[in-house]
């Protein structure tokens, strides 16, 4: 066996073994296979596709790349990790999480860093001066034992070939790969630890999957791949061609998450009965709810109680954070300019573009482009109209916070937030606009 005969035949459209998959990865994790092989390796992958026997050996030879944890001790042996394939706007682990932890499903939940115009769940946690993302394993496990959540940053020792090959993966035009984005979520979803994996795919203009075919084939590949491994795995998939909720940036997104943590009432429905969704999906597949119905109502009880916010604090308080919800609000960072952007037409969104949304808010400063760019956890935009909102001239679409003083630039962020809505004259508007979620998987 070697690295040239193994290129060659995924070259050739071979099906590789299991033993050829764990001499590569093995190979990679040691360094003793050059990054230009790798990198070939990896187009060959994206061009020739892998056999679901090929991305669950991949997965496992991944997974076994480094240290595993193991949570079966934890609530009768039942444990959540719940994973999302990110978006514009997406802050759901902010509620969900605590949602779960109050209804008694522990959940050691492990997050990255936004790359491009899809966010981070770290970057959002580190708006919150004094959160510690970077918890040793062993510290994250003690506290969902005394607290029931953890709320980490990946560990380069859960899945180390997963950082090598992602990281090349980003400079060679092969993160698109359904194979290659299966088995590099799973691979640390299985390292983790839990008995159980909620995935939600998002579908759509501000996702990776931008067609509802894409979104299908990749959640049947991570089902596949986690029940394979005998870990039993759902997915949802969900809208994302508007982002998701009012806020797009980190400490914008923490404050919304909040008040959704709050049930307060001048929130996003959508986004606030999606969390409620995912919940109770949750419920069901960790036996605490019977059926979906069920897992709802204890999923709207924990917000109307205000149990979800609660546990919200303390997993705050116990990373370093601010001892109360309000201190956590008072304490996030706020951006040196606000502007309104206001309506040049009246009429009814029909739409927005999540995407453009998302790469204006990287532009200003809320995201990154490569991993060596810093953010500001400041800027963002927050949204005042929505789809299916009746605005006249002169409303305001949405106020952008940024870093800057210059006029001039200030005024190009406001004409690239217009042009992402579409306004129209529409004779009807919908009684009630649909769920985010689209199907289920699993």
């Amino acid at each position: 066996m070697n690295t040239q005969s193994i290129l060659t035949s995924k070259r050739d459209g071979q099906a590789l073994s299991k033993e050829e998959i764990r001499y590569w990865i093995a190979g990679v994790t040691q360094r003793s296979i050059p990054d230009y092989q790798t990198a070939a390796w990896l187009m060959a992958v994206t061009l020739r596709g892998m056999s679901p026997a090929e991305m669950l050996d991949l997965t496992l030879a991944m997974r076994d790349s480094g240290e595993r944890l193991d949570l079966s001790h934890l609530s009768g042996g039942i444990s959540l990790d719940k994973h999302s394939t990110g978006g514009v706007g997406d802050k759901t682990t902010l509620v969900v999480v605590p949602m779960l932890a109050s209804l008694g499903v522990s959940v050691l939940k492990m997050s990255g860093r936004g790359l491009g115009y899809s966010g981070g769940t770290v970057d959002k946690l580190e708006a919150i001066p004094g959160f510690r993302t970077d918890l040793a394993p062993q510290e994250a496990i003690a506290q969902v034992e005394k607290i029931g959540a953890a709320l980490i940053s990946q560990t380069a020792r859960l899945a180390p070939a997963d950082g090598i090959l992602y990281a090349l993966r980003d400079v060679t035009a092969t993160v698109e790969s359904i194979p290659l984005i299966a088995s590099s979520i799973m691979c640390k979803k299985l390292a983790a630890g839990a008995s159980r994996i909620v995935l939600d795919v998002k579908v759509g203009r501000g996702a990776f999957m931008k067609t509802l075919d894409e979104g299908r084939r990749l959640a049947n590949a991570l089902v596949a791949i986690g029940s394979s491994a005998g870990v039993p795995t759902s997915a949802l998939l969900t809208s994302m061609d508007e982002p998701l909720g009012f806020a797009v940036g980190n400490a914008l997104e923490v404050s919304e998450a909040i008040e959704v943590l709050q049930n307060r009432a001048d929130i996003d429905t959508r986004f606030r009965n999606l969390c409620v969704d995912l919940v109770a999906h949750s419920l069901l597949v960790t036996g605490k709810a019977t059926d979906t119905q069920e897992g709802r109502v204890k999923a709207e009880n924990s917000l109307v109680s205000g149990s979800a916010a609660r546990k919200f604090e303390e997993i705050v308080r116990a990373q370093g954070g601010p001892g109360s919800l309000r201190a956590t609000e008072e304490s996030l960072p706020m951006a040196a300019a606000i502007d309104e952007v206001r309506a040049t037409t009246s009429g009814t969104v029909t739409g927005i573009d999540a995407e453009a949304i998302g790469r204006l808010a990287v532009a200003m400063g809320a995201g990154r482009i490569s991993k060596s760019d810093t953010i500001d956890p400041s800027v963002g935009i927050l949204l005042k109209a929505k789809t299916a909102s009746v605005i006249r001239r002169g409303d305001s679409l949405a106020s952008l916070h940024s870093r800057v003083s210059d006029a001039s630039r200030r005024t190009e962020y406001a004409d690239a937030l217009r042009q992402a809505y579409r306004i129209e004259v529409v004779s009807t508007l919908p009684k009630r606009l649909p769920s985010l979620i689209l199907e289920s998987v699993g």
